[in-house]
């Protein structure tokens, strides 16, 4: 209901959602750092035009998301800071059209930048290919006839796009192709931006099952649901071990395991969760957001500073 009495331009950046397109910063940052680890000299020119486009996909997908979802945001009860919408759409507040007019000229803006990728850079195929891929997913997320958010894939298709292809977007507009400390780093935050997403969904599961919002969670049932974010939270510490074994400097990996606490007060929330103990969604959404966060800049630190 506060929503309703704020500024038009408060309201705006509400819905552009500016603390997720820190995230694309920090990812498409890694990329780059692990290109400069390997010995290569930074384009800048490379780096801010591939930024840009990043941040305008990532702009549009917000705002697809806001226009096509706010029907069932509107009615979601259980909303966080980060989960359930920006809550900045609705009556009294922007209009569909308002969320409409801003993914279309974030689109134009990032056709633009596309051509100047081409013209100024130059691009090769598998970075086409990047780009290509992360347009169609990150298109129709929200948008019909496909609307992968509601199929259960959405969560997926969102962990590969946003935690392994940003950062091989960025590596490759650097050196031109890809190398396997890129999978080494990005992997294990594809597996933690996946269970990221799972906690993310828990306040909105009862909200999801009434509007027939068939997401991942409601696909596999919370009980089973929590169990795999429980997994892939260990799991993401685990590749990254095995990482170690393949290759990955320990003064790179060994910084990531700071997090390791927050990975496991992230399980024994969920653990109590699922007995049946009153929720606090904040502090669970907010750990996780942490969690992930914390992870990528210990690793993209690290990169830049060796």
């Amino acid at each position: 209901m506060e929503n309703q009495n704020r500024h038009p331009v408060l309201l705006f950046i509400q819905m552009t959602r500016p603390l997720f397109l820190v995230g694309g910063l920090l990812l498409y940052a890694l990329g780059v750092g692990i290109a400069r680890y390997l010995g290569a000299t930074i384009d800048w020119q490379a780096y801010w035009l591939g930024q840009i486009w990043v941040t305008l996909l990532q702009l549009s997908t917000h705002y697809l998301n806001e226009y096509y979802d706010a029907a069932e945001d509107q009615t979601n009860r259980n909303r966080t800071p980060f989960t359930g919408g920006s809550g900045a759409v609705g009556p009294g507040r922007l209009t569909r059209r308002t969320a409409l007019m801003a993914a279309m000229t974030a689109l134009a803006f990032l056709a633009s930048d596309t051509v100047l990728l081409i013209s100024q850079v130059g691009l090769e195929p598998v970075t086409v290919a990047i780009m290509v891929v992360a347009f169609l997913g990150s298109f129709f997320y929200s948008a019909p006839p496909i609307r992968l958010a509601r199929t259960g894939y959405g969560e997926l298709t969102t962990s590969v796009l946003v935690a392994y292809l940003v950062p091989a977007f960025g590596f490759i507009l650097q050196e031109g192709e890809l190398h396997r400390l890129v999978a080494m780093a990005a992997l294990p935050l594809t597996v933690l931006l996946l269970a990221m997403l799972l906690a993310f969904e828990l306040p909105d599961y009862a909200n999801d099952v009434k509007r027939e919002k068939h997401t991942l969670l409601v696909r596999l049932g919370w009980q089973t649901g929590m169990g795999l974010h429980n997994i892939l939270v260990l799991s993401a510490f685990f590749l990254l071990a095995l990482a170690i074994a393949f290759g990955l400097p320990l003064f790179i990996a060994l910084p990531a395991f700071l997090p390791l606490p927050l990975a496991l007060l992230q399980v024994w929330q969920m653990r109590r969760i699922a007995a049946g103990a009153k929720p606090n969604w904040k502090a669970l959404t907010l750990n996780a957001l942490t969690l992930f966060g914390a992870t990528a800049y210990l690793l993209t630190f690290a990169f830049w500073i060796n």
